[in-house]
């Protein structure tokens, strides 16, 4: 499915791939862009029917080498155009992080700065050997704001976050590896199996299991929840999961010693 040209949506039954298609200028991110990436997270927030999204850009030589810096002369020239530029951004990156399916970022080439910092919101990161990541940004006065600062930061700590801020270096997969910022390298050539074995796995969960998963870890890693102060409303939804059909069909399955058939509901 087509939604512009700079972003494509392509649907494979429960999945669903999200493309960044500038493959001219290496997936850079412009202002059509960020303002697309968030409706269509929107819009697959509301899809009941998926499983999981792939976040990737078009081509095998990025997945993006950041900003369009283009257009900072016309549209990001001042604080006040940074400011409404920066909302749209954040929109969309809120977006993926808050969309309740999971989301893993496939990435081979170039993910830098902007591109990296999308990345990050994805629940988790995949990548080919050849692959750089970095946020080179104070070599162009920029800073990143707080809503990549605290992605880059649970990834990664504050002394690592710093160094990769501070040096801006473009770095290779392995020291992303290192760092944290990646969870699993693998050969160029191998990166889109280990994404289709990756989705397979996920696919075959319980969906309802994976959004409530999803919702708890990041309730609890952004601290907005403390278990030991959970209110009576969030206590029972640690056990809804007991009153789904996907539940009955789970234990049905294991008994049986056969394969579970989980619906969603």
């Amino acid at each position: 499915m087509k939604i512009s040209d700079v972003v494509l949506v392509e649907r494979e039954n429960a999945v669903a791939t999200v493309i960044l298609n500038r493959p001219e200028k290496l997936n850079a991110i412009n202002k059509a862009m960020w303002r697309q990436l968030g409706e269509v997270f929107r819009d697959l927030d509301q899809d009941q029917t998926l499983r999981c999204i792939i976040f990737r850009g078009a081509g095998d030589k990025a997945l993006g080498p950041g900003a369009d810096i283009s257009e900072f002369l016309t549209m990001r020239n001042n604080s006040l155009q940074a400011k409404e530029y920066g909302g749209l951004m954040h929109g969309s990156m809120s977006a993926i992080r808050n969309c309740r399916h999971p989301v893993i970022a496939r990435i081979q080439g170039l993910c830098v700065g902007g591109a990296l910092e999308l990345a990050l919101m994805c629940d988790m990161r995949i990548c080919g050997e050849s692959s750089r990541f970095g946020v080179p940004i104070n070599k162009l006065g920029l800073v990143m704001a707080y809503p990549e600062v605290e992605a880059l930061l649970s990834l990664v700590g504050p002394s690592v976050a710093l160094e990769i801020l501070y040096e801006a270096r473009v770095f290779g997969a392995d020291e992303a590896k290192e760092k944290g910022l990646v969870n699993r390298v693998v050969s160029d050539e191998e990166v889109d199996a280990t994404v289709a074995i990756t989705v397979q796995n996920i696919c075959a969960g319980a969906p309802l299991v994976n959004r409530w998963h999803k919702k708890f870890i990041y309730k609890v890693a952004d601290n907005a929840i403390k278990s030991q102060s959970l209110t009576p409303e969030e206590k029972a939804e640690g056990f809804a999961c007991f009153d789904t059909q996907d539940y009955q069909e789970g234990i049905r399955a294991f008994l049986a010693k056969d394969k579970p058939d989980f619906k969603g509901n």
